[in-house]
């Protein structure tokens, strides 16, 4: 299989159904996000992070691939049959968990923080800010994303957040205060 099809020349590209869109159509727009997102966690990898949050983030690689096809098929018609695309509360559930365990070991907030620290830490930050955008042009999208879509992408911008932490809190490097 060639990596090209030639199909997208003129700016177009197709949905999961078959239907053509414009490459900045907001849908392709959302989903796209959620794979810079995708890279993001990727790059945070590479900084040889804790295999706990190494762990996390690759179940969280996965789920963002589901998240992103439930996007390319506003209709549904795909998502419903396919078992690896699904999202659920307990995926949110599992996000949460992440976020309780990893502010166990972080002392509480007083003051805002400034994005940085260690090369894990921030990148995991930009991927946080790059999460947020995606939950922005997921919430502009007609029909809007199923309501489990949208709770996965905000919790998982606070795990982001958390996570940038404990890595810069594992690695003995101060937050900057605000």
């Amino acid at each position: 299989m060639k990596i090209y099809t030639r199909t997208g020349d003129r700016g177009e590209t197709s949905l999961l159904d078959g239907t053509r869109v414009g490459k900045a159509d907001p849908r392709v727009e959302a989903f796209g996000e959620v794979d810079e997102l995708n890279a993001w966690l990727g790059l945070s990898r590479s900084t040889a992070l804790a295999s706990d949050l190494d762990e996390a983030l690759v179940a969280i690689q996965r789920d963002l691939f589901a998240l992103g096809a439930r996007l390319a098929d506003p209709a549904s018609k795909i998502a419903a049959r396919v078992a690896k695309v699904a999202l659920g509360d307990d995926d949110v559930e599992r996000l949460e968990h992440v976020i309780d365990r990893l502010e166990a070991e972080l002392p509480p907030l007083t003051r805002f923080i400034l994005a940085g620290g260690s090369p894990g830490g921030a990148a995991l930050h930009v991927a946080r800010a790059v999460c947020r955008r995606a939950e922005r042009r997921m919430m502009a999208l007609e029909p809007a994303p199923e309501a489990v879509m949208i709770r996965y992408i905000n919790r998982l911008s606070d795990l982001l957040f958390v996570m940038a932490r404990a890595v810069n809190r594992r690695a003995g490097v101060a937050e900057t205060e605000w």
